[in-house]
């Protein structure tokens, strides 16, 4: 079985069988297929004693469009070996891999089903003690180990030649950089925000910094990045915080995953202004929401500094003051890319259930508002900032 088709549950579960790695011979197993995302095929195959494992399929096209919006299957390639890496290094936050298959786009992972999805569990207003530590960790240590400071140059130039993912990288660029600031028809946004739309795309200021984040975004390979890292790829439990779904992965500028990652944790505080009505329950969560965005921030940075203390190999980078200067720029590159998040989530073509699935459309206006207004800011305001106390600080100025 080696040329290209899309499984359905019966031929999913021939392959499993053809691999005999993973089930006992005389195994009794079940197959179904539960993907819910916007580009792939994902089913959990389990025996009778419910051991169980996922087999996730790349679609030769956007799953959310159609065949209409043809995709590489080389993302699944890029997946798997992002899992890989990040895993080498930071095994207790990264979804293992068990197999993978490029003919076929098929990668085999742990079943994480013990676990949830962030996004589901912020929405319904529970919290996790150790989100903000557990991700500021997977991160810092993801990044710093992908980067100048610790590879070596040759293997570096080599990494991003194996990690280029112009498809994928081009889907970003449109959504995050392009389409939120002018006229484009995958743009959705209700008509009643349409005068704030207009007046965002009239701001040169604004419009400048973007150009920046874009070129950034499109010519600093500083690591090896998860490259959409959102509330939906994030597993989480009591214990345990697991990162998934790096398709988008490529060597890109440190401060986007951070960024993102921030941004959607910002989009649930203001989509909980909307869906919770008791006052003391929404200041929980909120109040939640901002220590660990302070978490990870504080976190990142004092994990990068300790890690560029005892492992930087590059003599020149050993500089003293160099690294107090390099973070100072990640965190505000990762502040710009967190307000980019904001705006591109609220007026182009993805948005997030937080704030879509919000019943009364009044409230939904109010928090798209609040939303757009808070990218705006975070874009504007970015670079005026010189330490983690100075971008939380930021971020409280405008959410309260």
């Amino acid at each position: 079985m080696s040329k290209y088709a899309a499984f359905d549950n019966e031929t999913a579960l021939d392959y499993i069988k053809s691999l005999g790695q993973f089930f006992a011979e005389d195994a009794q197993l079940s197959c179904y297929e539960f993907g819910d995302g916007n580009l792939n095929l994902v089913f959990r195959i389990e025996d009778q004693a419910n051991n169980s494992i996922i087999l996730k399929q790349a679609l030769p096209y956007a799953r959310c469009v159609g065949e209409s919006w043809p995709l590489t299957l080389d993302r699944a390639r890029i997946e798997a070996l992002v899992l890989q890496q990040h895993g080498s290094v930071c095994p207790a936050h990264t979804a293992s891999v068990l197999h993978h298959d490029s003919n076929l786009a098929v990668t085999i992972l742990e079943d994480l089903g013990h676990l949830a999805i962030l996004r589901s569990e912020l929405i319904a207003g529970r919290t996790f003690d150790n989100l903000g530590y557990d991700v500021a960790n997977y991160l810092a240590t993801t990044s710093f180990y992908h980067s100048d400071f610790y590879l070596d140059p040759q293997e570096k130039k080599a990494q991003v030649q194996t990690f280029t993912n112009p498809e994928l990288c081009a889907i970003t660029e449109d959504l995050f950089f392009d389409d939120p600031y002018r006229d484009c028809e995958r743009n959705n946004f209700p008509s009643a925000l349409t005068e704030q739309v207009m007046q965002l795309r009239q701001n040169k200021a604004l419009l400048c910094v973007v150009a920046r984040l874009k070129a950034k975004f499109l010519s600093s390979p500083q690591t090896l990045l998860h490259g959409d890292v959102h509330t939906g790829s994030i597993f989480v439990g009591a214990k345990q915080t697991k990162l998934i779904d790096p398709e988008f992965g490529f060597f890109g500028p440190i401060g986007f995953d951070i960024g993102s990652f921030i941004g959607n944790l910002l989009l649930n505080y203001c989509a909980q202004n909307g869906r919770v009505k008791e006052p003391p329950k929404r200041r929980d969560l909120h109040s939640y929401l901002l220590n660990t965005i302070s978490t990870c921030l504080q976190q990142f940075e004092q994990q990068w500094h300790t890690l560029s203390q005892k492992h930087t190999r590059d003599h020149a980078l050993q500089a003293a003051g160099y690294i107090d200067s390099f973070l100072q720029e990640v965190l505000q590159d990762a502040m710009g890319y967190c307000g980019a998040e904001l705006v591109r989530r609220t007026i182009g073509l993805a948005h997030v259930a937080d704030i879509a699935d919000i019943a009364d459309e009044s409230q939904r206006l109010l928090v798209q508002k609040q939303t757009l207004q808070l990218g705006e800011q975070l874009i504007l305001n970015a670079k005026s900032c010189r330490s983690t106390d100075d971008f939380y600080q930021l971020i409280i100025s405008f959410v309260h």
